[in-house]
């Protein structure tokens, strides 16, 4: 299975050189990966600002997902309930084991499947000298940081919400930390850094990380297939190691969305000089074309295929 990083890495710099291969004049290759270095470490304050406007330039809007959130915690031992009976049991299926480390968080296990290709997408974008592969990885990986800094660090910690008891349906088991009471949040943390059970429910980290990781490759490829079939392929995998309520993952997987956004927007705003998409470098048109015929040819109505540069 080891063989799988490979074709991972390899897939992913095709990937990355695939999705840029129309460049001009690139520079050389300390220079570009330098650049891209120094500009991704010196996002990170703007990250965050575009985090704070994501969340405050439409109050209106936060303010009806606020009124989601809470809904969906109301609704927790339900919506958990139905989880834990009707959809775990139905999600039977395992990927095989790609760790070359045990034991290491977003190394090993399943989230190698998620950490593997980015650092692949990063060498080899490193190797090809290839510039939006470069930041496309580092974004991604500070999807990751961001995740970890707001869901595990700070808001696990504030809310300390206790993960709820497996099956939910009985007490049999329900020993602290785990409960059945979806409203037992305020809980002390043992652990804040890595995993641990206690008070660490509410938001899922998988969920926020997982979401923020696949925005980031969304937004940069122009593809929501891929990065989001992947996210639920490998998320749905351990579906029940996660030991969340339903709002833990709803809750991470906005916030993620938001994380990722931002990080991309961020970005942007240095490379392109605007936080909005950047123009294609080609157009294709259809343009009508009328032939009259010539000797036994037919003439007629045709449509040819024409490919325009763009220069924004």
């Amino acid at each position: 299975m080891k063989n799988v990083f490979l074709l991972l890495f390899l897939l992913s710099a095709t990937f990355a050189h695939g999705q840029d291969s129309v460049s001009y004049k690139k520079d050389s290759f300390f220079k570009t990966s330098g650049k891209v270095l120094k500009n991704s470490m010196f996002a990170v304050p703007r990250d965050f600002a575009f985090m704070g406007k994501e969340v405050g330039q439409d109050w209106a809007k936060t303010g009806w997902y606020t009124a989601g959130i809470l809904n969906l915690i109301l609704t927790d031992k339900i919506t958990t309930k139905f989880l834990h009976e009707h959809i775990e049991p139905n999600v039977n299926y395992s990927l095989p084991n790609i760790s070359l480390v045990k034991n290491t968080d977003w190394l090993s296990g399943n989230d190698a499947y998620m950490s593997y290709p980015i650092i692949g997408l990063y060498l080899g974008s490193l190797i090809t000298n290839n510039e939006k592969g470069q930041y496309v990885a580092l974004n991604a990986f500070k999807a990751v940081t961001h995740s970890i800094i707001i869901s595990q660090l700070t808001l696990k910690t504030i809310f300390g919400r206790n993960r709820p008891n497996r099956p939910l349906n009985t007490t049999a088991q329900n020993v602290k930390p785990w409960t059945t009471d979806n409203f037992d949040f305020f809980n002390k943390r043992d652990a804040y850094l890595f995993s641990d059970i206690e008070g660490s429910s509410f938001p899922s980290l998988h969920a926020t990380a997982y979401f923020a990781i696949a925005k980031v490759f969304q937004m940069e490829y122009d593809n929501y297939w891929i990065p989001y079939g992947l996210m639920s392929i490998v998320f749905l995998a351990d579906v029940k190691g996660h030991n969340h309520w339903v709002s833990d993952m709803a809750v991470g997987g906005i916030i993620g969305t938001i994380i990722g956004r931002s990080i991309v927007k961020s970005s942007w705003k240095i490379r392109y000089g605007t936080p909005e998409r950047k123009k294609k470098n080609y157009s294709i048109n259809f343009m009508p074309q009328f032939s009259p015929g010539m000797g036994n040819a037919p003439g007629g109505l045709y449509f040819s295929l024409r490919l325009n540069r763009i220069n924004n």
